[in-house]
């Protein structure tokens, strides 16, 4: 049996008019409804379309803000602070990168931290918007309202989130795209294969006790478990490192976090645009990413690969297929939407036949 696809343009209308009729500002839901789509194009299925149901839960209780803008903190030229009021994240980080793309192209670069965000989804979802315009990005956040990746060494509950830190730049062909997380898994992973009564593929957490496991339950049965850092019990060492730099960069320089009174679902964003013009130039620029992507892609593969790939090369040609074909929902998003789409009153799309 085909798995139903849709239209990707269809998704962003549902989730639109759904973001709409919670009371958001249109210019926000249009915005935020854009990312989470663009994160199922590029097959990132925890953190697209499976977001809005919690979004919209946060709305309509309050959590998130539903109009208005952020409070400007700190202004100078290449380096500006805003506090997000908890307006939409994903609203708010493409706001940031819009001022810092137009930044850069005057200044080489532009740094834009956000404190008292919402949460920002696919962070992936972002990137090849400024590769588009020949520029370089990365992209950072945290969640500072809770916990979940455990200290190397340690054991518990953790004491910081997954961190991802996103970047990319353009090469002479398709940019070259990074999303990792400074954990081995997501809470958004384990959460859906413990909803599924299914296991991870690995040990990538540690139960109560800090025994290694590669089940989901463990995070939230008592005594309550926690992530594994990138690189797992033996090189733990490094994505805990990491993991702290994501701190430093997002909470440290937007002066409110983890050390503050938690407010609910909430992020901080790190976002630096770069513009190779102004640096050694252009042309130089994907000279050198040009050489260093061809000698990957050169590269012999090992048993079991057909060959080497670039970060994010898998997730472009996914978003150009399902972007012709339709996207591919993981199956229980549309399902989680429908209480929502009867109470807003709002259609759910039709799949492609």
């Amino acid at each position: 049996m085909n798995t139903p696809r849709y239209r990707a343009d269809d998704l962003v209308r549902f989730a639109t008019n759904l973001l709409d009729k919670t009371g958001l500002d249109p210019d926000k839901s249009r915005v935020v409804a854009e990312i989470l789509v663009e994160g199922d194009l590029l097959g990132h299925t925890t953190h697209g379309l499976q977001l809005l149901a919690p979004y919209l839960n946060d709305l309509e209780k309050g959590g998130m803000t539903k109009s208005g803008s952020p409070k400007v903190i700190a202004d100078f030229p290449a380096a500006v602070t805003w506090d997000g009021m908890r307006l939409p994240g994903v609203w708010l980080t493409a706001k940031a990168i819009d001022l810092a793309l137009e930044r850069a192209k005057k200044m080489g670069t532009c740094t834009v931290t956000i404190r008292r965000s919402h949460h920002i989804a696919c962070l992936a979802a972002y990137l090849k918007k400024v590769t588009d315009q020949g520029m370089m990005v990365m992209l950072i956040s945290s969640g500072p309202e809770v916990g979940g990746v455990v200290p190397h060494g340690g054991r518990g509950t953790g004491t910081h989130t997954p961190n991802p830190i996103a970047a990319a730049w353009p090469t002479k062909g398709d940019p070259v795209m990074i999303d990792v997380s400074m954990s081995i898994t997501t809470h958004g992973l384990t959460g859906r294969l413990n909803k599924e009564n299914r296991k991870l593929p690995g040990q990538w957490v540690l139960d109560g006790y800090g025994n290694p496991s590669d089940d989901p339950a463990v995070i939230f049965n008592e005594p309550k478990g926690g992530l594994l850092p990138i690189g797992g019990l033996d090189h733990g060492h490094k994505g805990y490192a990491l993991g702290l730099l994501v701190e430093a960069l997002t909470q440290g320089l937007s002066g409110h976090g983890r050390a503050d009174p938690v407010e609910g679902w909430a992020a901080n964003v790190y976002v630096q645009v770069f513009d190779p013009a102004l640096f050694g130039g252009n042309d130089d620029f994907t000279r050198q990413t040009e050489h260093i992507a061809n000698a990957c892609r050169n590269t012999l593969p090992r048993p079991g690969f057909d060959r080497v790939r670039l970060p994010g090369e898998s997730g472009l040609r996914r978003r150009e297929k399902q972007l012709k074909e339709g996207v591919e929902l993981y199956p229980s998003i549309l399902p989680s939407l429908q209480t929502w789409s009867e109470k807003l009153g709002v259609p759910a799309p039709k799949s492609l036949a």
